[in-house]
């Protein structure tokens, strides 16, 4: 048997393992569902930058992420739609330090433009309009857009009057689809659903004033549960930074 030189058979080991595929590293992310469009961008960015990451989100209500960890569910990053969410995700030991802000979100109420009605002009008002039939907004128990919804109309004397005629999404992104396939002729929505182009054409939107509900400061937390937390950290940062907050504002986001 012909024996190859050993210098040689390291440098074959050598070129192998330099052409080898690297293995991408997972980071796992819960992220509330109004963030879906930018979060999805901002990801885009980070890993142009960072080709070994590969950024699995997976969306759903605040309240609906936040059992999912607290039951081990194996997340590296969680980003709320509150600050709240996040503190209690970390309950039991699965968050690994402090819970901090990224963005400010904004509440929005949309009615189906083929009504005639001016929300711009009436506000809340024309939520009694007959034309009206139903009203959607996500689960005030499991999404704080939802909450902020429910709390704006507890303070205009509203919930009670509208109650018959409120539609309940599981997520924010649900109660925008009921919008879109008419299920409901208005709806409480996050900004961020309000400035998509489907929404723009079928409605108008008026930016709920946030003295009427409290601030929707959304807040992230990383996890124990995961993988990656040298690159949840990385993330973390990242999304803090002028970049990623440039790609937030373009969705409808403020700045923490």
């Amino acid at each position: 048997m012909v024996r190859m030189p050993t210098f040689l058979s390291r440098a074959l080991l050598i070129a192998a393992l330099a052409w080898a595929p690297v293995q991408a590293q997972v980071l796992r992310v819960a992220a509330a569902a109004s963030l879906h469009a930018a979060l999805d961008e901002a990801v885009s960015a980070y890993t142009e930058e960072h080709a070994g990451a590969d950024i699995q989100v997976s969306y759903g209500a605040s309240g609906s992420l936040t059992a999912q960890i607290q039951q081990g569910a194996p997340f590296d990053l969680f980003l709320a739609a509150d600050m709240d969410y996040p503190a209690k995700a970390s309950a039991g030991g699965h968050g690994r330090g402090e819970v901090f802000p990224f963005v400010t979100g904004h509440l929005t109420l949309w009615v189906r433009r083929d009504l005639g009605l001016d929300p711009g002009k009436d506000g809340l008002a024309v939520l009694k309009d007959p034309r009206i039939h139903h009203i959607s907004l996500a689960n005030p128990k499991l999404a704080p857009y939802g909450a902020a919804a429910e709390a704006t109309l507890r303070g205009a004397g509203l919930w009670d009057a509208l109650r018959a005629k409120l539609v309940f999404g599981g997520n924010i992104s649900q109660t925008a689809q009921y919008l879109l396939t008419d299920s409901a002729e208005a709806g409480f929505i996050a900004a961020s659903d309000a400035g998509k182009r489907d929404l723009q054409a079928k409605g108008v939107a008026w930016a709920v004033p946030s003295s009427l509900h409290a601030p929707l400061l959304q807040g992230g937390v990383r996890l124990t549960n995961g993988a990656a937390p040298e690159l949840a950290d990385d993330f973390a940062r990242f999304l803090r930074s002028e970049a990623a907050q440039a790609i937030f504002a373009r969705h409808g986001f403020g700045k923490p």
